[in-house]
């Protein structure tokens, strides 16, 4: 057997599943989110088998896309499970067969409460497709097994037809990065969304020097403050930094530099951020300038802290 060829004709089994499946929803693929769209409660996804691994994938991206969902294992449903749902509920179920007894059994149950049912089947006579307020149709191909017995191509195309579904209810419910990140707080994104300029900060007490001070004092405060130095007006709004690199590239053009004072050597204009900004934001503009540290100042100017590259990138914050 050629291991390669062998994976070749299982892809393309199974992406001719796919295409032909996107043709049988053509009309019914709307239908579907416009129910599930229309869910109140939650969406309960069924499945038994290997459906039901893929069920329980397909209600973890609901959940985290904004469209609350919980998976109930058919056999546990009907053993005292189905009390779990409620009016304001909806269910998708999955069978390959649409006659899955556990499924069969569950579906009184649902009609009594009012739950509408959306299906994932490959027959459309069978006693799920019929139960159901909407269908997705499977093409009834061979699966990518040999012997057309393994779940492979059928559960590919469940799982692709559930990933269309809950990014179709993303936007239709307008689900933005800012609600994907309060979902994902321990994440990489919830990092770059949630983490605030003020949550990384350093703040009091700052390095606040005068201008008319000795350089070489403002080089014994930077050396205790990670390498900063600041400066105010007289209203307390920031006029102007000295950093160590400030410092490096004046020695290299002047010897002569411990008469100078520090307002001889200031960074006038420095870039600033609001605390309240993104910390990701804060750190796009630090990398774009070349700088390790950027001052968080109010809406008068006034200095409130300090956020410093190396630590923006050590919380995971990109």
């Amino acid at each position: 057997m050629n291991c390669f060829s062998e994976a070749r004709r299982v892809m393309e089994i199974e992406i001719r599943w796919l295409a032909e499946s996107l043709e049988l929803n053509r009309d019914s693929f709307g239908k579907v989110v416009a129910l599930l769209g229309r869910t109140s409660g939650k969406i309960v996804v069924c499945g038994m088998g290997k459906s039901g691994h893929v069920a329980r994938k397909i209600a973890a991206t609901f959940t985290s896309t904004g469209s609350p969902a919980y998976f109930l294992h058919p056999a546990e449903g009907i053993h005292g499970d189905i009390g779990i749902l409620a009016r304001g509920d909806s269910a998708m179920i999955l069978s390959k067969s649409g006659e899955t007894p556990e499924i069969a059994a569950m579906l009184p149950a649902l009609s009594r409460l009012d739950v509408p049912v959306v299906s994932m089947t490959c027959r459309a006579d069978s006693i799920l497709a019929r139960s159901s307020h909407a269908v997705l149709l499977l093409p009834a191909f061979e699966e990518a097994c040999p012997y057309n017995l393994a779940p492979t191509a059928s559960t590919t195309t469940m799982m692709a037809l559930g990933d269309a579904l809950a990014i179709s209810l993303l936007r239709l419910t307008g689900f933005s990065p800012e609600d994907f990140a309060h979902v994902h707080p321990g994440g990489m994104l919830g990092r770059k969304l949630l983490l605030r300029v003020g949550d990384l900060m350093v703040s009091e007490p700052l390095p606040v020097m005068t201008e008319e001070a000795p350089l070489t004092d403002a080089v014994e405060v930077m050396t205790r403050n990670r390498g900063v130095c600041l400066t105010v007006d007289g209203e307390g709004g920031l006029s102007g930094i000295f950093v160590y690199g400030d410092l490096g590239r004046l020695m290299k053009r002047r010897a002569d530099i411990l008469n100078l004072a520090l307002s001889d050597v200031l960074v006038r204009e420095p870039a600033v951020v609001s605390p309240m900004e993104l910390a990701s934001v804060a750190v796009a503009v630090m990398e774009k300038r070349g700088i390790t540290s950027i001052v968080a100042v109010d809406e008068h100017r006034r200095p409130k802290g300090v956020l410093f590259l190396h630590d923006a990138l050590r919380e995971g914050v990109r």
